[in-house]
């Protein structure tokens, strides 16, 4: 089965016939994993990301332990705020800290907009990992959308209400939208620099906007990110599309652009991708805390996604999130192996 991988995940996101379902999970390369936590012992998370042959070595451990279909780069989503001049550290047992958050316009102004070039590593930890993957499994690159990095920014760190983002956001709107902009840019130019090295697909990240009203989305967020899908279209790599929170904004992230769209367990498959349409492909959508059910608990869980699916051309399995610290191993390699059984053709 393998040896046929290569193009099951890409043919997904084509929409094209494959000979089974194809899986990858978000965070596959994390700390549920061993190998993971023997990295993780000498080296922090941004050394690993600035390090090439440690974020190789990362983004295989998963492809080298279960028979996933895709790999994707072992990266953080706010490594491109660093050359925008937001600095920021990862507090132990609290996630990223901002160290300079953004408070007003003079802020936003002060703000770069880098080419990527300050983050050749991740284009460098690319090329490695697909060398070493040498064509067995295609490889995605991945960002943060701007509304996701702008809320890390404006908060100070991760967030349950984002209420200083939204009162910038409708305090200051001309402030937000020339922030907005930077971030888009700078992603767009991040994405294309990971494509050009070696990224097969790569995916958008915007895990926090499930938190807007489908006008605010519209209004501060969907302009931004159409301009990340429109620049990326002439590079010829699918585009995946990820949100967490966003069943009433599925009609308008279509809109936004990408030819997948991820979706998370708050919402049933099927009505997920009658809402976006059927000329674009799907992802998702098992809940991460599943992965702790017993083995036939997750194989009703897997079946009814895939009977959602119903056999049409385009659906990549995958969790509604990432998977979660202390997952169980053997459970994520059985999730993986019961969709390919159940999916063979």
């Amino acid at each position: 089965m393998r040896s046929l991988m290569n193009e099951r995940f890409l043919k997904a996101c084509r929409r094209e016939s494959v000979d089974c379902t194809p899986v990858w999970f978000m965070r596959q390369a994390g700390r549920y994993m061993p190998e993971y936590q023997a990295v993780r012992a000498s080296h922090s998370i941004l050394e690993v990301c600035k390090t090439p042959e440690l974020a190789a070595q990362v983004t295989l451990q998963p492809v080298e332990r279960f028979p996933v279909d895709a790999a994707i780069i072992f990266a953080d989503i706010l490594l491109p705020l660093e050359p925008m001049g937001i600095r920021f550290e990862f507090a132990e047992g609290e996630g990223p800290v901002i160290q300079n958050p953004i408070r007003d316009r003079a802020d936003v102004e002060r703000l770069q907009v880098s080419d990527g070039s300050a983050l050749a590593y991740v284009g460098d930890s690319i090329k490695q990992a697909r060398k070493a993957l040498s064509g067995l499994v295609p490889l995605i690159g991945f960002a943060g959308a701007p509304f996701t990095l702008a809320s890390y920014a404006i908060e100070g760190g991760g967030s349950k209400q984002y209420l200083v983002t939204k009162q910038f956001m409708y305090r200051e709107p001309e402030a937000w939208h020339r922030l907005m902009d930077k971030l888009a840019r700078v992603v767009t130019n991040y994405l294309q620099l990971q494509i050009q090295a070696g990224a097969q697909a790569v995916q958008l990240f915007d895990s926090w906007v499930g938190c807007l009203s489908p006008g605010d989305y519209e209004e501060y967020v969907l302009p931004h990110v159409q301009l990340i899908f429109e620049g990326l279209k002439r590079e010829g790599v699918p585009l995946i599309h990820f949100g967490t929170g966003t069943s009433a904004l599925l009609r308008l992230m279509r809109k936004a652009g990408g030819d997948v769209i991820g979706v998370d367990w708050r919402v049933h498959l099927d009505e997920a991708w009658a809402t976006i349409g059927y000329d674009v492909a799907i992802q998702g959508n098992l809940d991460p805390v599943s992965l702790f059910a017993p083995l036939h608990e997750i194989e009703r869980r897997v079946e009814d996604i895939l009977r959602r699916a119903g056999g049409r051309p385009g659906h990549i399995f995958n969790l509604g999130h990432g998977i979660l610290p202390n997952t169980p191993m053997e459970q994520v390699a059985a999730t993986v192996e019961l969709v390919h059984k159940l999916t063979q053709r």
